[in-house]
């Protein structure tokens, strides 16, 4: 047998009045799941619980099997670890963006204009890195370039519990109604400031610091559940995620986390890493996640829709004859109209390759014609524990 989950992030959404009260799962063309919806296993899932923050950091873990509650310590040790860094024990890692504010005589009075500043690429993004290493880094603070916006600080025995709000929940919002000085993230707000005085007139006019965790070990993968996993991602947060349970890290040429992300190469790399040895691939895409975070209501919708026909599909063509097991599902929903995560309950599907033959025969009768929040919802299938999924899904 072999397994694949498929992590469309931020999937889920609310129903749009721009697509006729449908969703975007509702609104796209996706002939692949939809047709295995007919054979499947649907239902909801609560990947993070109500007094956990519903970030891809612990929707992840959860799917993964990992419970937040016991192993999660913030997203930026994972991100740290796929740059390359090693972290000491009283190390922090903070995420570090690349906005672009608008331009004010100060950085209180500023709007965050865009948290991906403008969707940078990752050649411009380490020159200004590099030069905020330059002019702000210490022996204290450490600047670290990752992918594109994305980037990393390392606080030497610095602190946690900094409340500052990510960059990608407040979109048009002043700056200065965002943010809250208090005794332990003084320090980074004066470097965030100092960064926007420093980089007026870039593409990315300022830093914004948030995500701070301390390095926590993870159990791997291979001895929770005794299969040899590989993580495919764009974003350095799962393929960290990945490198800290001990899978194998596929890089693919040309994922970039956007619609213009490499689709049909990462179903390839998915498709080769399981006729090469694997025995489950953890196949994430960032894609739905991004249009919701910037409210493209038809971006997400294209988005679902390659997801099915470059990914999906021919994933689906190229194990037709062997045994298998698909998870589909979002870690969280990002509604367009919040522009942000929630933690409402998600929908998933696991399709058998071995049980579509009792479907046939009328003895599983989960199906629905279509794979949606609703039809989800309307299974009556309840996963409460969100990191109980994944061993329902292997061992089922």
């Amino acid at each position: 047998m072999k397994y694949l989950v498929l992590l469309c992030d931020g999937m889920s959404d609310f129903p749009l009045e721009k697509l006729g009260g449908l969703t975007p799962m509702q609104a796209a063309k996706k002939p692949a799941m939809d047709r295995l919806a007919s054979v499947s296993e649907l239902g909801l899932v609560k990947t993070v619980q109500d007094n956990m923050k519903p970030g891809s950091d612990v929707a992840n873990l959860s799917i993964l099997g990992y419970n937040p509650e016991v192993y999660y310590s913030g997203r930026s040790p994972y991100e740290a670890a796929s740059i390359g860094i090693e972290m000491e024990p009283n190390d922090v890692a903070i995420r570090c963006n690349l906005v672009k504010l608008s331009d004010e005589n100060d950085f209180e009075n500023a709007v965050m204009l865009s948290y991906c500043a403008d969707d940078i690429h990752t050649q411009e993004a380490a020159k200004l890195i590099a030069l905020v290493n330059e002019k702000l880094g210490s022996e204290q603070f450490k600047f670290h370039t990752g992918i594109q916006y994305r980037h990393c600080l390392i606080w030497k025995n610095g602190r946690v519990n900094l409340n500052i709000v990510p960059p990608h929940d407040i979109t048009g919002k002043l700056v200065g109604d965002c943010l809250e000085a208090n005794e332990n993230n003084s320090e980074l707000l004066t470097l965030m400031q100092k960064s926007y005085k420093l980089l007026k007139g870039k593409k990315a006019n300022s830093i914004w610091l948030w995500g701070e965790g301390k390095k926590r070990d993870l159990p791997l993968f291979s001895d929770k559940y005794n299969k040899k996993a590989a993580m495919i991602s764009a974003v350095d947060l799962l393929k960290g995620i990945g490198k800290f349970t001990g899978m194998d890290v596929i890089n693919v040429p040309g994922a970039t986390g956007y619609l213009d992300t490499n689709f049909a190469g990462k179903a390839s790399a998915a498709i080769n890493a399981l006729k090469s040895g694997a025995d489950l691939v953890y196949l994430h895409i960032e894609a739905p996640d991004e249009c919701g975070h910037r409210g493209e209501v038809e971006g997400k919708v294209k988005a679902i829709e390659l997801i099915d026909e470059l990914v999906l599909a021919p994933f689906l063509a190229a194990f037709e004859n062997e045994p298998m097991r698909i998870l589909i599902c979002p870690d969280h929903a990002t509604p367009l109209s919040l522009h942000t995560h929630t933690n409402d309950p998600v929908p998933y599907l696991i399709y058998d390759s071995t049980k579509v033959q009792n479907v046939a025969n009328g003895s599983l009768l989960r199906g629905a014609k279509v794979f949606t929040e609703e039809t989800a919802k309307a299974s009556g299938d309840f996963v409460e524990v969100g990191h109980e999924l994944m061993r329902r899904f292997i061992n089922e």
